[in-house]
């Protein structure tokens, strides 16, 4: 492959789990969100890819860099992006800790325990929140609670694909740790169903997801820009009730995913909330979830 573009898959930010600048956030914010969207889901393609060889992959990446660092113009999405940076004056330090989370994906396929898996949202997951709030010119006084959700969202994904990341790319997110603590091992996910074992195992990571949920439960509130306050708000809400489905449902046999119906009602309870006013001026705890 000559450029990383040729490894896309044809993903687009509509298949996400979550919204990817949706009708909620401004129209002059929005193609700066989808450049952004489109460079890191080359890069993801290229990492994820089925047949690539790794060097491949790395010099894909790599070319990536190049072209965002300025010294390249072989990669369309990177062009479209430093364009971005450029004007609104942001840095492409975000980008780069996501190329760095994509080489690590490719050389990384085990995670020992919780606080590495947390290490790795650092790079894969948290940046992109950040992102989106410097487009919003938000203060990094957020990032805080921007991190605890973005790591959320990226934990629930991996529990969401833990099959499918194990079968197709020799890929456990899911710690070893948990595993062992529980009583299962990662041989166990290439089974059709999941052990009681396994079962509990995520069941008890999706808890510790939930905390991470609770330490973001403000962070809609914090946020300046309306629109992109209720955008972040409906992703916690999501967030929220994909947590109580993984506590119960089998991701291994089991669709966890929630249809539009259950967005809609994500995004009504988010509305109905906003009419009665930030809950912390009269008293009372935030709450997002539904």
């Amino acid at each position: 492959m000559d450029t990383a573009a040729s490894a896309r898959t044809g993903k687009g930010a509509g298949d996400e789990n979550f919204p990817v600048a949706s009708w909620l956030i401004s129209a002059c914010h929005r193609p700066a969100i989808l450049a952004f969207y489109d460079f890191v889901r080359t890069a993801d393609d290229v990492a994820d890819h089925p047949t690539l060889p790794a060097s491949e992959k790395v010099r894909l990446l790599d070319q990536l860099e190049t072209g965002l660092i300025g010294n390249s113009s072989a990669e369309a999405v990177v062009l479209s992006l430093r364009s971005v940076l450029n004007e609104r004056n942001i840095t492409p330090q975000h980008a780069l800790d996501l190329l760095a989370a994509f080489r690590l994906d490719i050389h990384k396929t085990r995670y020992e325990n919780w606080d590495e898996l947390i290490d790795y949202c650092r790079l894969s997951a948290m940046p992109v929140g950040r992102y989106v709030l410097d487009v919003h010119g938000e203060s990094q006084a957020l990032w805080p609670a921007n991190d605890a959700l973005c790591a959320a969202l990226q934990i629930i994904n991996h529990l969401q694909d833990c099959a499918k990341d194990y079968r197709v790319l020799d890929r456990v997110y899911v710690p070893l740790d948990a595993m062992e603590s529980a009583g299962t091992n990662v041989g166990e996910l290439a089974s059709d169903t999941a052990s009681p074992a396994l079962r509990r195992c995520l069941s008890d990571i999706a808890l510790k997801v939930e905390q991470l949920l609770d330490e973001a439960s403000s962070f809609s509130w914090d946020i300046r820009d309306r629109r992109l306050s209720l955008e972040v708000a409906v992703i916690h809400g999501l967030a929220v009730r994909l947590v109580h489905l993984l506590q119960r449902r089998d991701p291994l046999s089991e669709r966890v995913h929630i249809g539009k119906l259950g967005a809609f009602s994500v995004l009504i309870g988010v509305l109905s909330r906003r009419m009665r006013g930030n809950p912390r001026r009269v008293g009372s705890a935030v709450r997002l979830s539904i």
